[in-house]
């Protein structure tokens, strides 16, 4: 099964095939073997509740539950909430901000040990001990938050989650309603784990999941083997559904272009980072039937640090605004079957998204052209002409070029540019610490959940910046 995935890769029926009622006739036909996936490298910590990457969040899907999940399915209908560790979603009462979830019974995790609501609690209380990227931005509605927050090794969520062993049942009290909390217990963040994971990031150490696998092996240098989990039983096909492979083997330390070569040569089902753009006419024509494009709510952006110079300053931030050429980063991804100029956070298509770009040769609904006078003379009032700038990128060829494609254009409107790239592995956590002092950088966003919110809110959002941390997704400091 050789499979190409272009403009990124977030299709759960690539990353990890699932069985639907509809393909149950295939189970015996398909079911069975090693499926071989390969990456530039690893994506940082193995720990669900902190880990915020795309490539760890597909491979969370057959790993990890929540208490509810988004339906293994495909387009529109992978949005919909489906019970998962819950027997239902619940209604809520108390003016909308209380939630009495009924545990499943008979579930166990990957090690044997049985799923109870101890764990449930713990679990919740744990994305606050951890400083989960989202603790304060999606969880903090949760009564007890504020003083999680405050105090993260002693959390209790006392009044905000409290559990009933004998029936069941694990009671959520909201400070107020939320409409899209469902869609967060659905994220990865909100895995239920055992009581008795570590209170700290696991780093390289696999904690227990429910999901149909479990990570057999692990060296972040080298690859990851998933393997059945040995206790897993259907209890919902909508929410985990068993897999077709036997084996998952996932490795690591490939350059772009030895990734390609693995799925050409039938050494590799699929790969994971962005095609280099000059292989993509031989891919699109020789090998076009093993191309799969999956239309993404993402974007790729370069977030300004608001506290660092030059762009501590409204008008340098501007400046580089005006000066991006959106059509030539365009092209450097693939071109315009794969990507789309953009000058908001919004992509289009997105809840909320209006056309919009006040950033052009001509202002309007639609990008343009840069305007270069405009730029140069930005960076003229703002006094900050011929500083140094360092541009931070992914060290793949398509992130690589966009990073040197910065360098190129910032020193056009007169500053002292370099670029940077470093190992993926380490780049997004990197670029979110302020001991780093990066300035500029080269980074992704795709949707948690089809809401406005969960970019606006998560990625400018005053509870998204933490000074001195690796959790820290409000990059830009605004």
């Amino acid at each position: 099964m050789k499979k190409w995935m272009l403009a990124g890769a977030a299709a759960l029926t690539i990353a990890l095939p699932a069985i639907s009622p509809a393909h149950a006739e295939y189970k015996a036909e398909h079911r069975g073997g090693t499926m071989r996936l390969v990456a530039r490298s690893a994506a940082g910590t193995l720990d669900p509740q902190i880990n915020y990457t795309l490539q760890y969040w597909q491979i969370y899907q057959g790993l990890y539950d929540g208490l509810v999940a988004f339906k293994k399915a495909n387009g529109t209908d992978g949005f919909t909430k489906v019970p998962d560790l819950a027997e239902a979603i619940p209604e809520p009462t108390n003016d909308g901000k209380t939630y009495v979830f009924k545990i499943r019974k008979g579930i166990k995790f990957a090690n044997g040990q049985d799923l109870t609501v101890k764990d449930v609690v713990a679990s919740l209380q744990r994305i606050f001990k951890v400083s989960s990227p989202t603790a304060g931005g999606f969880f903090s509605v949760i009564v007890g938050a504020d003083k999680c927050l405050a105090d993260a090794k002693s959390c209790t969520l006392e009044g905000g989650v409290t559990g009933d062993e004998a029936a069941g049942t694990v009671t959520i009290n909201l400070t107020q309603p939320d409409a899209e909390f469902m869609d967060k217990l659905a994220l990865p963040h909100a895995a239920i784990l055992p009581a008795n994971a570590p209170a700290e990031d696991a780093g390289s150490n696999p904690i227990p999941g429910t999901g149909a696998y479990f990570v057999q092996s692990y060296d972040p240098n080298k690859g990851m083997t998933m393997a059945r989990n040995p206790n897993f039983k259907v209890w919902s096909e909508d929410a985990q559904p068993d897999g077709y492979p036997d084996v998952i083997q996932y490795d690591f330390g490939l350059t772009d272009e030895a990734e390609v070569n693995a799925v050409m040569n039938g050494e590799a089902d699929w790969m994971f980072d962005q095609p280099p753009t000059d292989r993509l006419g031989e891919i699109g024509t020789k090998y076009k039937d093993q191309v799969y494009l999956n239309t993404l709510t993402a974007w790729w952006y370069a977030p300004m640090n608001t506290r660092l110079a030059p762009f501590d300053n409204i008008k340098a931030r501007q400046a580089v605004n005006y000066a991006i050429d959106r059509k030539a980063l365009v092209n450097l991804f693939g071109g315009p079957v794969l990507a789309s100029p953009v000058c908001q956070v919004l992509p289009p298509g997105f809840p909320g998204h209006e056309d919009y770009c006040p950033y052009s040769k001509d202002p309007g609904t639609k990008w343009s052209a840069p305007d270069m006078d405009k730029a140069k003379q930005l960076v003229e009032e703002s006094g900050t002409k011929g500083q140094k700038v360092t541009v931070i990128a992914e060290d793949t060829a398509v992130s690589k070029s966009i990073g040197v494609y910065l360098q190129s254009m910032l020193k056009e409107i007169g500053y002292d540019a370099e670029v940077k790239p470093i190992s993926p592995n380490i780049e997004f956590t990197y670029i979110q610490n302020t001991n780093n002092k990066v300035q500029i950088s080269v980074t992704q966003w795709y949707q948690d959940y089809p809401a406005a919110s969960d970019f606006l809110y998560i990625l400018f959002g005053c509870e998204s910046f933490k000074e001195g941390s690796d959790s820290s997704i409000n990059i830009s400091g605004f």
